[in-house]
């Protein structure tokens, strides 16, 4: 049994923690805030048994066997080398770190230590890629793709009225591109691999950080577009545009339906689970990272989802580093 703690009080740990409850091999065992009272809080409230706010005195206990790393980006890389060097499995919210060679680092340290390093990002492990990639030979050649994802945040009215939120703060790694473009730039890559050339341009806030932007990936025979935004909402699909054929991916981060609409006029329907429910909500695809994270600590060769993390990283790192301001 892996006994989970927890870095973080978002949201998005509460969610993790309820699917996490829902497969067998692993348990939550410590929440970890630096905020003591925060950290007994949220315990509480989510059903853990116990509550930390000194780190190295919880990767010392020898109580817990892997960390669930949510807190801001920009701590992920330093979060993870503590956990790592204790001998304990890190497992990192997305993006795992700013760079590709700070993942880099991770992943010699983890052998190094003999744990496992991994990202959480869930839409690689979701079983809907593997019937997107089952579709790809029908399109024929593929010759433009358009991954979107674009979700009005509902902090951002609180970056309106002037306060400091920290998926908005460029210094600690907030913003549209690493919070929803990196589900688009991760399945781009992991479906197409890395991009010859790169372009984009970016919207930013008053905080600093990029609000949304979009980005012109180009490869050898098509271009992909994408866009991501948190300050504007869009339900468009994502697509992938084929010579014979067009395949419609209702939700980038959590396919539920897939459409291929061919060039003779007819159409196909994939229904991978109830499409009327979803809104890309991480609980729908969530236990696939936490089962895959399992297979790897069980011995499982992590090197491709290494190479994954690795490849979305570079090409991140290439859209802001081509990136304008609009």
């Amino acid at each position: 049994m892996i006994r989970l703690a927890t870095i973080g009080t978002s949201a998005i740990v509460r969610t993790f923690l309820g699917v996490v409850r829902g497969v067998d091999g692993i348990v939550p065992a410590v929440a970890y805030s630096r905020d003591l009272d925060r950290a007994r809080a949220f315990a509480a409230d989510n059903g853990v048994a116990e509550a930390s706010a000194d780190l190295h005195a919880l990767l010392s206990s020898g109580e817990v066997d892997a960390v669930y790393i949510a807190s801001p980006n920009a701590l992920h890389h330093a979060q993870a080398l503590r956990v790592l060097r204790a001998g304990r499995h890190a497992f990192i919210e997305k993006p795992a770190t700013l760079t590709a060679g700070e993942f880099a680092e991770l992943v010699d340290e983890a052998a190094a230590h003999g744990a496992v390093v991994f990202e959480a990002m869930r839409s690689a492990y979701d079983p809907a890629f593997d019937e997107v990639r089952r579709l790809l030979p029908e399109l024929g050649v593929v010759r433009a793709v358009s991954f979107s994802y674009c979700q009005r945040s509902a902090r951002y009215d609180r970056v309106l009225a002037g306060e400091r939120v920290n998926i908005f703060d460029p210094a600690l790694g907030g913003g549209a591109l690493n919070d929803l473009g990196v589900y688009a730039i991760s399945a781009l890559v992991d479906l197409f691999g890395e991009p010859t050339d790169v372009s984009a341009s970016t919207i930013p806030i008053a905080s600093g950080a990029d609000g949304a932007g979009a980005a012109l990936l180009r490869y050898d025979g098509f271009v992909a577009e994408v866009s991501y935004s948190k300050i504007a909402a869009s339900a468009r699909p994502s697509e992938i545009q084929g010579e014979r054929a067009t395949l419609e991916i209702d939700h980038i981060a959590a396919p539920a339906r897939l459409t291929l609409r061919r060039a003779d006029g007819t159409a196909g329907v994939h229904e991978i689970r109830d499409a009327a429910a979803n809104t890309g909500a991480p609980e729908l695809n969530m236990e696939f990272e936490v089962r895959r994270f399992l297979d790897l600590v069980a011995g499982a060769d992590a090197a491709p989802d290494h190479a994954r993390t690795l490849a979305a990283l570079r090409t991140l790192e290439r859209v802001r580093a081509h990136s304008s301001p609009a």
